[in-house]
């Protein structure tokens, strides 16, 4: 371990922050190692099978809660936010933020009318339509965050001179939203994501675990009260708790990480939600303050503006490979998209099946027929899981 030098600066955080800004972060703060008080938790989380399928959450266990098991010679851990909301209204391919050497770090987002909220719930609401979770509409955050943090490492050894360091975001088994909290990015809310005061819940986070006795930044305090408005819309009522997700029922887990088929209790809830869920965030009275990403990676493909289901269910695998490279969506694979959007397409149809006069439907009084024939190509997929969806989807329209 590297202990502090007198001739570090005492604005060590400080130019850590400046560094980081320029980066695109919009916060760096540094938290300790130790995370005991997460442990108990954590297993009981695991032990109660809330992880699903998520086998590399029990593999790891405890080494979750002890940054020193995962990396030998941490004492510290530098954390970092990026905000990564992009501006809906102007739609696919649009950078609005101010120019990162100008100080940009995002605009307040009730500036231009709040309501980048109602136009996701618009979205999500719109017969035929499919919705993309927000943060997955740019650039794969991977990719994005690894690069800063390890250009953020390698400028602080400007300043303090050769140290050990490791750099991680959403790759491997660390208590990020702890460790978050512990530096004061902001506290946990009841839907278990960090909140901060001036960016609500949208942003990624990062982490350098670091060998160096850096000044600690301390936490902020919990301004959610009693408010449970996330616990309360969530679809699936997978937060089973304050600060508990089961994530067998969380449509975020369902539509990423689940293999197979839904378990078809939960097929309805899922609306037209074809790659993860933003109800719990869209709801949340501190997203009013969400900030506009700072860099034009997160700025939405066009392939994902405001697509259909139709279009997104004629993609072929190649397609799929192409409008996805680069993207967070690739990983899902071609066939769990089609599971998805099958989903997706049933549900549509058991809306059309209630509406009075299909021909009342705007922009398409043939949806109906045109969802049940484009399902209908797919029937004989490959794909175990992708045939039963289609098959359920099949069965959600009932003609009056």
């Amino acid at each position: 371990m590297q202990t502090p030098s007198p001739h570090w600066p005492e604005n060590i955080v400080e130019q850590l922050n400046q560094w980081g800004h320029a980066l695109g972060f919009s916060q760096i703060g540094v938290a300790g190692v130790d995370l005991s008080h997460a442990e108990p938790g954590l297993l009981a989380w695991l032990e109660e099978g809330c992880h699903g399928g998520m086998a590399y959450m029990a593999k790891h266990g405890t080494a979750r809660a002890r940054p020193h098991e995962l990396v030998p010679a941490t004492v510290r851990v530098i954390t970092a936010r990026m905000n990564y909301l992009p501006d809906l209204q102007m739609g696919a391919g649009t950078a609005t933020a101010a120019p990162l050497e100008q100080g940009g770090v995002g605009v307040d987002v009730g500036a231009l009318s709040d309501d980048w909220r109602a136009i996701a719930w618009a979205d999500m609401n719109k017969l035929g339509s499919a919705y993309v979770s927000v943060y997955a509409r740019g650039r794969d955050y991977h990719k994005v965050m690894r690069g800063r943090l390890q250009q953020l490492a390698t400028q602080l050894q400007t300043l303090i001179g050769p140290y050990g360091y490791r750099v991680f975001t959403d790759s491997a088994p660390v208590l990020e939203a702890e460790l978050a909290t512990m530096s004061g990015q902001g506290w946990r809310g009841k839907h278990s994501l960090v909140l901060n005061r001036e960016a609500g819940s949208m942003f990624f986070l990062g982490e350098i675990f670091v060998d160096v006795a850096l000044p600690i930044t301390e936490p902020t305090t919990d301004h959610c009260g009693q408010c449970t408005s996330c616990m309360d819309v969530c679809p699936t009522q997978a937060i089973v708790a304050p600060y508990k997700v089961d994530a067998r029922r969380c449509i975020s887990y369902l539509t990423i990480e689940h293999e197979g088929a839904i378990d078809e209790r939960l097929r309805s809830a899922m609306g037209n939600r074809i790659y993860g869920c933003d109800d719990c965030q869209l709801t949340c009275p501190w997203n009013k303050f969400a900030q506009v990403a700072p860099v034009p990676d997160f700025a939405v493909r066009q392939a994902l503006d405001a697509p259909t289901l139709l279009q997104l269910w004629a993609w072929d695998e190649a397609t799929f490979l192409r409008l996805t490279e680069g993207s967070a969506i690739r990983r899902i694979g071609h066939a769990r998209w089609l599971r998805n959007v099958a989903t997706a397409m049933g549900n549509a149809l058991a809306e059309l099946s209630s509406l009075p006069a299909l021909s009342e439907v705007s922009g398409s009084p043939d949806l109906a027929v045109d969802l049940m024939r484009a399902l209908a190509q797919h029937s004989d997929h490959p794909n175990a899981a992708v045939r039963e969806h289609v098959e359920w989807a099949l069965q959600q329209y009932h003609q009056c």
